[in-house]
């Protein structure tokens, strides 16, 4: 890998504290890879418990300007902090490509403008903090509703978007007023601390965004744990989550949990089918799958089942696996060997309970464009039918590119299958017929239900989870719930010294 991607970019530290890069405390280094090769893009030395003291305590230090400043200042400073990360974009989307092997397609056309675009919206958001409108509700007060900012807010973001998550967990909080400590994965954090030194060139005063770079068993459940942070927001796996909830618990901590997956994808037998197809494929292998949205499960009316199976198998079998820094190359690696080798596992048991492998099903080494794949953890999109409801493939969350396809009769089954797994994060109905996509969207339990499409997210429109998908929402305007007090303020307007609710302690007297 090209080294001056990173350069000497991080050489002060992977820790951003009160507006600054500095190095970790921690005894033990971590060695970002590129997982296409297996090169190092950067060691890192972690962050111990006193780093997170002191990102915390840098935080709470900033709190009561940030929190005091203008809806206009707050909104200034997010403007000009999207018009830093649309300068930086290329930068952006290398370092990104190189950490997590993301194809420099993808980075450059969904993950940066995302990122670019959100902040932007956040920028406007932040002069719209909504309640309640003021009235006279008793009669004899009025009444009004103030949205004011928590505190600190510690954040745990995941490796698969890990810019854009950076985003989806500091905007908002710094939008309404917070001030935060992010722990992005040690997977990939460099793009997190590249957004948090562009906050600081934009104007956001320094402490407001901090970023540790550290375990999740020692500086994770630190911050979570930390008795000056006042709310949690984790993405990441519903087993994590759990573990993060006991521990929030323990402080009376606010939380905001976005967790696993296993999206759905039902095709009613009156679906363009090649609409259906193409959506399937792209629905399910973006981030070569490792989207907690990613289609996983598509469910296939049984007249459009074989041909559905046949257009799924042959567009997988076109898919160019190779260098992530080809224009050309669709799917770049998983972001380690050892999600890999988890996603390989998944399928060689589905393989040893009698599953048809329709295609993939293997690591492949060659790309399509000669590149030698055997360092990096690529493996071949992979379909899977001939397998039962019950079965792991089925209900377990895989994080690879694997879609497994299962027939469906009458349409109350399908609906059905779509909603027997613990998740309900995401999910799509694929039909021409509106009273059936009205029914869809209605019955399936899921936080977003796209029809005839699969995967689009906005800023505009709220992300977020039910079930064991978790709960709260990143994105819009609903993210300020998650990131706001809602105060009540009620004043009496009568002027009136004794009241007559006072009867009741004065009697009549």
């Amino acid at each position: 890998m090209d080294q001056s991607i990173v350069g000497t970019r991080f050489d002060a530290g992977a820790q951003f504290v009160g507006g600054e890069l500095r190095e970790g405390t921690a005894e033990n280094t971590f060695d970002v890879t590129n997982p296409a090769d297996g090169s190092l893009v950067q060691r890192v030395r972690l962050a111990s418990t006193g780093d997170v003291d002191a990102a915390v305590a840098a935080a709470r230090d900033a709190f009561p300007e940030w929190s005091a400043a203008t809806p206009g200042t707050r909104a200034e400073a997010l403007n000009k902090l999207a018009g830093i990360l649309a300068e930086q974009a290329e930068d952006l989307a290398r370092v990104e490509s190189a950490q997590t092997g993301k194809p420099i397609r993808l980075t450059t056309e969904f993950d940066v403008p995302g990122t670019v675009d959100n902040t932007a919206f956040f920028a406007g958001a932040a002069r719209n903090l909504e309640g309640k409108a003021t009235g006279e509700y008793s009669g004899d007060h009025t009444s009004s509703i103030r949205r004011e900012a928590i505190g600190v807010v510690g954040s745990i973001s995941p490796w698969n978007y890990p810019l854009q998550m950076a985003a989806w967990k500091i905007l908002p909080a710094v939008a309404a007023g917070n001030t935060i400590v992010l722990k992005p994965a040690e997977l990939t954090p460099l793009t997190s601390l590249m957004f948090a030194q562009a906050c600081t060139a934009a104007g956001i005063p320094d402490g407001v965004v901090n970023v540790i770079t550290g375990s999740g068993r020692s500086a994770g459940e630190h911050l979570i744990g930390h008795p000056d942070v006042s709310m949690v927001s984790f993405t990441g796996s519903t087993g994590v989550g759990i573990r993060v909830g006991e521990v929030a618990v323990q402080t009376v901590k606010r939380t905001h949990l976005e967790l696993g997956g296993k999206a759905p994808f039902v095709v009613f037998d009156d679906a363009d089918l090649d609409a259906a197809v193409n959506g399937a494929v792209a629905g399910s292998l973006i981030n070569t799958g490792q989207d907690c949205t990613a289609a996983t499960r598509a469910y296939v009316q049984r007249p459009l089942f074989d041909a559905f199976v046949a257009g799924v198998a042959e567009l997988f079998d076109q898919v160019r696996l190779g260098d992530p820094f080809n224009p050309q190359t669709d799917l770049g690696p998983l972001v380690s060997l050892r999600q890999r080798d988890s996603v390989a596992g998944f399928v060689e048991r589905a393989r040893g309970y009698g599953a048809t492998i329709a295609a993939g099903g293997y690591a492949p080494e060659k790309g399509h464009d000669g590149t030698d794949l055997t360092l990096g953890a690529f493996y071949r999109p992979t379909l899977i039918t001939g397998i039962a409801q019950d079965a792991e493939v089925v209900q377990s969350e895989i994080f690879g590119p694997v879609l497994v396809v299962l027939p469906f009769d009458s349409d109350e089954e399908g609906l059905r299958l779509a909603n027997d797994t613990p998740y309900g994060l995401a999910a799509s109905a694929w039909t021409r017929d509106v009273y059936r996509s009205l029914r869809a969207t209605r019955e399936i339990k899921a936080g977003c239900v796209w029809v005839n499409d699969h995967i689009p997210i906005i800023s505009d429109m709220p992300h977020g989870g039910y079930k064991a998908s978790g709960y709260g929402k990143d994105m819009s305007q609903y993210a300020f719930d998650e990131y706001t007090q809602v105060k009540h303020v009620m004043q009496d307007i009568t002027a009136i010294a004794r009241k007559d609710w006072h009867r009741t302690i004065f009697g009549d007297r």
